[in-house]
């Protein structure tokens, strides 16, 4: 069988390219689509050299590991070890699902053309079967993660939170509160309730203050945040149409267990009284701010 250099090439690239795009999309990363081509070529050179055994240490464990981290720095950039250690995480498990997929896929379709020479596996399949089998094994991955994130993020109770207001970042934790499905009814953008006090330490007082006199009719305001305040309206037992001044923040930062959520529209509800005596949390958050929410920080293409 007569294999080419150039379409083992071009097959590894659109697969490492699948594999990488998918891993920014499960993790939410910003992605520069150069960047991807870059660590899709870098695996897809070194495949080649594996496939030629020009690369004599091509079944090393060690330098398979080096050239994952190798490709996960070209295409992610991670700012420190602990994203680079996620990152690579995701990576080989997106990896093992979509190698899987597609090969199942190759397997029932041509499986008399299939053969492996030095850890590669080629043969005469078309290529759009292969990238088919990434498809399908993307859907897949992309499904049991979100299945799995999910049920993390609702057995963890509190988390630790970063609100970003002007120039101030105040760094606190919130409850998850399940009933809490507060939005601003224009931008329907998720509330955050917190502690006044808590507050304090990015927000002027005297704006803190002014929200109950807005409540109260009064529309003096602090020019600064005029343009951030909100109403929110709200139910709870024994109160039915209530109000709520809220301010809009910069940026939300969420840390889980799995990853850092971003929301650069999230609103905040200052609340006089003390939420937790034991001082365990200072605030609520909605399932709408973990949701795993696809509204975070936006991705660019």
């Amino acid at each position: 069988m007569t294999i080419y250099v150039d379409v083992v090439l071009l097959e590894n690239i659109c697969m490492n390219y699948i594999i990488l795009f998918s891993t920014t999309y499960i993790m939410k990363i910003k992605r520069k689509h150069i960047r991807l081509f870059l660590s899709s070529l870098v695996g897809a050179v070194y495949a080649v050299l594996a496939y030629a055994e020009i690369v004599p240490l091509y079944a090393n464990f060690i330098v398979k590991v080096i050239l994952s981290i190798v490709m996960v720095y070209i295409a992610f950039y991670p700012k420190n070890f602990k994203g680079l250690l996620k990152e690579l995480i995701v990576f080989y498990l997106v990896s093992f699902a979509l190698g899987g997929c597609a090969f199942a896929l190759l397997y029932i379709v041509r499986p008399q053309d299939i053969f492996i020479k030095n850890g590669v596996y080629i043969g005469t399949y078309p290529l759009k079967i292969a990238l088919l089998g990434g498809i399908v094994g993307f859907v897949i991955t992309y499904i049991a993660f979100k299945v799995v994130k999910n049920k993390i993020i609702k057995n963890q109770i509190i988390y630790e939170v970063e609100i970003s207001i002007e120039d101030k970042t105040l760094k606190t934790r919130l409850l998850l509160d399940t009933g809490n499905m507060l939005k601003d009814p224009i931008s329907n953008s998720p509330v955050l309730v917190v502690e006044k006090n808590t507050l304090k330490e990015i927000i002027p007082e005297e704006v803190l203050e002014e929200t109950e006199k807005i409540l109260g009719g009064d529309v003096k305001r602090n020019e600064k945040y005029q343009k951030r305040l909100r109403i929110i309206p709200f139910s709870s037992i024994g109160k039915q149409n209530g109000i709520m001044v809220g301010i809009k923040a910069d940026k939300v930062k969420i840390t889980n267990d799995i990853e850092e959520i971003i929301n650069q529209n999230a609103i905040i509800c200052p609340y006089d009284k003390k939420m937790s005596k034991q001082n365990r949390y200072f605030g609520l958050i909605g399932p709408e701010m973990l949701d795993v929410i696809e509204d975070k920080e936006k991705i660019s293409y």
